[in-house]
């Protein structure tokens, strides 16, 4: 119960400050630049990106060190298993988008590589000839639909952000656009637990943290603001996706 009152009581909040202060930054997709997204919380932001630092320096630099030096078969399986999940938020949203040909081409990737592909551990979909899979969410979807970002924000461990990025992903929670998260956070499948949820985005983390470990440790050693870097490359990044 606590947890779904913090997650409504955060819903209001990310709706609230996409209403009021990222009201100009609601564009249409076509004007919808990263230049153009204001840093309305630039004070709280930059508190956030110090204490995600910190944390970083703790937790996931030294994790995603030791991480990198495990088998390339394992990391490649531990990837495929995070994205074979990440295709449960993909299917819906490439149907909200319109894109019914990829919802299908995902969901029968999706059916192979948990059922052949061992969990996903192995991507038999692409050794099948399927498309290379792209990953799609809600707040994508909302883009796409002329919902402009609102503010850049960004967000305690987790990161970048965008207000309505934010809200669509808390949305996404409540209204139960997250299959991964319905079976193992919202109900009591059996089978899956909380923990299960909790340990696979952990595990995203880290995961993506090990992969871009040098590019980030030179971003930072080479920008003269490394919070500046990091949004500019973010936005540009999130925009290139929304359009696909």
């Amino acid at each position: 119960m606590f947890r779904k009152l913090l997650i409504i009581t955060s819903l209001i909040l990310f709706t609230s400050l996409n209403a009021n202060a990222g009201y100009d930054g609601e564009l249409v997709l076509k004007k919808n630049q990263p230049a153009e997204v204001k840093d309305c919380f630039e004070t709280l932001n930059r508190a956030t990106f110090a204490f995600n630092q910190v944390l970083d320096g703790v937790i996931f630099k030294p994790v995603a060190s030791a991480y990198k030096v495990l088998p390339a078969p394992v990391k490649n399986g531990v990837s495929n298993s995070l994205d074979n999940l990440s295709t449960l938020i993909t299917i819906p949203n490439n149907i909200l988008q319109g894109e019914i040909k990829k919802a299908g081409i995902n969901s029968g990737r999706f059916f192979i590589n948990t059922t052949i592909g061992i969990l996903g551990f192995i991507d038999v979909a692409q050794h099948l000839g399927f498309p290379e899979y792209e990953k799609e969410d809600y707040g994508q979807s909302l883009a796409t639909m002329g919902v402009g970002p609102g503010c850049y924000l960004v967000l305690p461990v987790i990161g970048p952000s965008t207000v309505r990025d934010a809200t669509a992903s808390v949305a996404s929670l409540i209204g139960g656009g997250d299959a991964w998260y319905n079976v193992t956070v919202s109900n009591d499948t059996h089978y899956f637990s909380d923990f299960d949820y909790y340990a696979s985005r952990v595990t995203s983390g880290v995961d993506f943290r090990a992969k871009n470990y040098d590019a980030i440790e030179n971003l930072e050693k080479n920008s003269i603001d490394f919070y500046a870097s990091v949004k500019s490359l973010y936005l540009q990044d999130r925009q290139q996706k929304i359009l696909n």
